[in-house]
């Protein structure tokens, strides 16, 4: 689908000064409370880059909330997308709560890593009240996300019961941390629908929001390739585990779709410097 994309501040956002001070901040809670876990409770293991990767999706969700209380609108934000981010998250959390198959080794994944995620599910919920059920619905650009999504948590429900592998011990719980990560990855997608469909015109913290989906995903790709001789699975062939390869390849897509988005967007940013607004309608953004 071609999509001229635009990074523009809507003109209703009359707080935009606030904008910057206020993520700013966000930013720099979010690389202390980084450093927090690295050093004094994960005691510098590398494993912790795991949690850190759920502190950079809170860290988009806190923007997007950001986004919300300044400009007093929804517009930009699709709750489709929302709906499905936070099935992933209570997902996760329906297998990370209860065992500790997929938690990071070190200290971080006694209660840190699921504390944070449970941060971000009731963020994901603040959203979701935002852009329904309050006066803010207005805004809500309801006839441009219309993507459909339940035929996207059952194909992600069919993938995880049909590749998981066997961290928990329970074929349950194991089946639905997969289907997280396969839903996570869809999550992006109504979002770019949106986009598409509303003149290629998207806020600039909504575009932080997917940066820091982005480095959420790097973050996670890289744990996931640093344990992954130790994720088994009961081998459909031979010894092949599936899997691991499951789990590498569904980061890779992620990071496919994301990366073009990225890519148009620092091109825009560094030609736009100092500006308010940025478009990427000269610079032919295609998905």
């Amino acid at each position: 689908m071609m999509m001229s994309s635009a990074f523009r501040v809507p003109d209703s956002a009359k707080a935009l000064t606030n904008v910057p001070v206020t993520a700013i901040c966000a930013y720099a809670g979010a690389l202390a409370l980084s450093w927090g876990i690295y050093e004094l409770v994960a005691e510098r293991k590398w494993s912790s880059i795991m949690t850190m990767s759920g502190v950079a999706h809170c860290l988009g969700l806190v923007l997007l909330c950001i986004q919300v209380a300044v400009t007093r609108s929804a517009a930009g934000i699709s709750a489709r997308a929302l709906v499905l981010d936070g099935v992933a998250l209570s997902l996760r959390l329906s297998s990370t709560l209860f065992y500790q198959g997929y938690l990071p080794n070190d200290k971080s994944g006694d209660c840190v890593f699921q504390c944070i995620d449970l941060c971000s599910l009731v963020l994901v919920v603040f959203l979701l009240r935002s852009v329904l059920f309050t006066r803010l619905r207005s805004t809500y650009q309801v006839e441009d996300d219309d993507m459909s999504i339940g035929v996207l948590v059952v194909g992600c429900l069919c993938l995880g019961a049909l590749l998981h592998g066997d961290m928990d011990d329970h074929p349950i719980f194991d089946s639905l941390w997969l289907a997280s990560l396969f839903v996570s990855i869809v999550a992006v997608l109504p979002q770019y629908w949106m986009i598409s469909k509303s003149s290629g015109q998207v806020h600039v913290l909504t575009a932080h929001y997917i940066a820091a989906t982005a480095v959420d995903r790097a973050l996670s790709g890289l744990f996931m390739w640093y344990v992954r001789k130790y994720i088994t699975c009961i081998p459909w062939f031979g010894e092949f585990q599936h899997t691991i390869y499951t789990i590498l390849l569904a980061h890779l897509i992620h990071l496919v779709l994301l990366s073009d988005f990225a890519f148009f967007y620092v091109r825009a940013v560094v030609a736009r410097a100092g500006s308010s607004s940025i478009s990427l309608i000269s610079q032919g953004y295609d998905v």
